[in-house]
């Protein structure tokens, strides 16, 4: 099944009198439960396709369509806009994920329903025994295991994630590149990545999609080293 289908995509901004291209007639297909790597140089548009498939950049030409309701798709930015010294649990803060965006400033009551769903996400995640602990008094892997938990709590289809193991070290990045790979295969949860670590995308990624303003490749992994090979020469 596709579930998301881009189109022709222009993604476009004013400079005075001229038109400035971040992303230029891009056309690809995303299918359910595929583990999608997106990949190319800083500046290449790459967290512009992803903010553009979730609405949160306009749309200059072409169309995106996603085959499932948006309360079904996810979002782990690269900025978690989460104060250290925010005086919130692990729980707390997994529970906020159950609410709807549009109570984002009102009084929030949590029902036995969400709490269940909190707990299997935190389980999901490996952090159940830090349920209690404050945010703040985290290692970093642990905090990314926190929001991934608060990502996944409502089951989402579709998981959306900007590099997010920037700023891990290697052991917490494969651990977490692992616990997504998990995800993706039981529960069936479409993964968009974000990733400049190409060893992560050959290991965990069923498709690949390079960017540079425009669509340069979209395929397996086995083509993309293919396509790396042509592109060098064959001297790899």
């Amino acid at each position: 099944m596709c579930l998301i289908n881009v189109k022709q995509l222009d993604v476009t901004y004013r400079v005075g009198y001229k038109t400035v291209f971040v992303l230029k007639n891009i056309t690809l297909d995303i299918k359910s439960g595929e583990y999608v790597c997106v990949i190319g140089n800083n500046g290449a548009g790459k967290s512009t396709l992803i903010k553009t498939i979730l609405g949160l950049e306009p749309i200059s030409r072409g169309e995106i369509k996603i085959n499932c309701s948006k309360n079904y798709i996810s979002y782990l930015p690269q900025n978690n806009g989460i104060s250290l010294d925010f005086p919130a649990t692990v729980e707390e803060i997994v529970l906020s994920g159950t609410q709807s965006t549009k109570n984002k400033f009102k009084v929030l009551f949590y029902n036995k329903k969400n709490k269940i769903q909190a707990r299997v996400a935190m389980e999901k995640a490996g952090i159940n025994s830090l349920a209690k602990r404050r945010f703040g008094e985290l290692s970093g892997g642990q905090q990314q295991r926190v929001l991934f938990a608060r990502a996944i709590v409502k089951c989402p289809k579709i998981l959306i994630l900007d590099e997010p193991c920037t700023g891990l070290d290697h052991d917490t990045t494969e651990k977490f590149y692992e616990l997504l790979s998990r995800v993706n295969s039981s529960d069936k949860t479409t993964i968009i990545m974000i990733s400049h670590d190409l060893t992560a995308v050959k290991k965990f990624a069923s498709k690949v999609v390079i960017l540079n303003g425009d669509l340069k490749f979209c395929g397996s992994v086995d083509d993309w080293e293919k396509y790396n090979f042509c592109a060098c020469g064959g001297n790899l």
